[in-house]
């Protein structure tokens, strides 16, 4: 998988994440996959992806938008419109 491949991927988890669809612990899933196909970030991507099943609940809330914003990567917050757009 490209790195592109990877950003995208990482981004629909998040947004899949925060409408519902999908458990934190498959964010972290995404984060791990993205370093493995060479994603990186100064810090965050690497901490995410760290995360262990019993912390997934507690910290992707806190550590994705963070993650995103170090990806150049959009986040839509949970619940929101925009996220249910791009879902959709």
């Amino acid at each position: 998988m490209s790195t592109e491949a990877a950003a995208l991927a990482l981004q629909d988890h998040a947004v899949l994440w925060s409408v519902g669809e999908i458990r934190a612990t498959d964010v972290v899933t995404g984060a791990c996959n993205a370093l493995v196909a060479g994603l990186d970030s100064p810090a965050a991507l690497r901490m995410l992806a760290a995360c262990t099943r019993a912390e997934a609940d507690y910290d992707v809330p806190g550590r994705l938008p963070s993650t995103l914003d170090e990806l150049g990567l959009t986040f839509h917050p949970v619940g929101s419109l925009a996220g249910q757009e791009a879902v959709a």
